[in-house]
């Protein structure tokens, strides 16, 4: 399968503080454990965006919050927008902070409000319309990788990986390196890239671009074969030279079925 679009992500990605990548994970690693729990992302998607904080700056009316999320609650939820925000701000106090007109971005994460806004939304949309059975967190693995998301779709693979067993485990985990590799790319790090893949590429060898698993099948020859050739032209060449080249293909991508 060949991408003809770079999704947001593909390109060079600036680092978070810890304490904002912690926010986010943790309602990440929530809505892949438990489908329901992806309305965790759609509070920092809507409260972070520019749209919304340029048009309140004293913070979103708590009707005008719940109509804008309603859509969003009701297709990966089920519950009613104002019981989804009631308790998803009980469970997690640091989605929001009340400001004079509403609700607006919580200081934690509010200077880095639209990055936060658009990688929750961004997941929201992956992990949105996936079979909410025994193949959720396989889907759910490959729509994150597919959008860009590495280190998204590494906390995906690694709950399947944990209860996995011979060449299934050691076929995920070359997943989970091949993703991480490409997460050390948008960082520009090249000495992670060259580690993860080095180790990481071996494992993949003998699934010949098709890992079959219980939860179903991923096809990665595209993405195997271009982790190789950057890894190839990293042992003999100068990185400084290679990140322009990196960017201008596709961005790599999965098969499930």
């Amino acid at each position: 399968m060949s991408c003809r679009t770079r999704p947001a992500f593909w390109r060079r990605q600036h680092r978070l503080p810890l304490e904002v990548n912690r926010f986010l994970q943790i309602r990440l690693q929530a809505a892949l454990k438990e489908p329901p729990e992806r309305t965790l992302l759609v509070w920092p998607a809507i409260l972070g965006s520019p749209v919304q904080r340029e048009a309140h700056p004293r913070g979103i009316p708590e009707r005008q919050l719940l109509a804008l999320a309603a859509r969003m609650v009701m297709a990966v939820g089920g519950r009613e927008p104002s019981t989804a925000w009631s308790q998803d701000r009980d469970a997690l106090p640091d989605t929001a902070a009340q400001d004079s007109s509403g609700w607006k971005a919580h200081g934690l994460w509010a200077p880095f409000a639209a990055q936060v806004s658009l990688r929750s939304g961004v997941a929201l949309l992956a992990l949105t319309g996936q079979p909410e059975d025994d193949r959720y967190l396989l889907a759910c693995g490959v729509a994150l990788f597919n959008r860009a998301l590495f280190h998204e779709c590494h906390d995906a693979l690694e709950l399947l990986w944990r209860r996995s067993e011979g060449d299934l485990k050691r076929g995920l985990q070359g997943l989970i390196l091949l993703a991480s590799g490409y997460y050390h790319q948008q960082h520009h790090q090249a000495a992670g890239m060259r580690s993860i893949w080095k180790d990481g590429i071996p494992h993949l060898w003998p699934c010949k671009g098709t890992l079959e698993t219980p939860w179903g099948r991923i096809a990665f020859t595209e993405s195997l074969a271009m982790a190789s050739q950057r890894l190839e032209w990293l042992q003999h060449n100068s990185t400084d030279e290679a990140w322009t080249q990196f960017w201008e293909t596709s961005s790599p991508q999965w098969e499930f079925a």
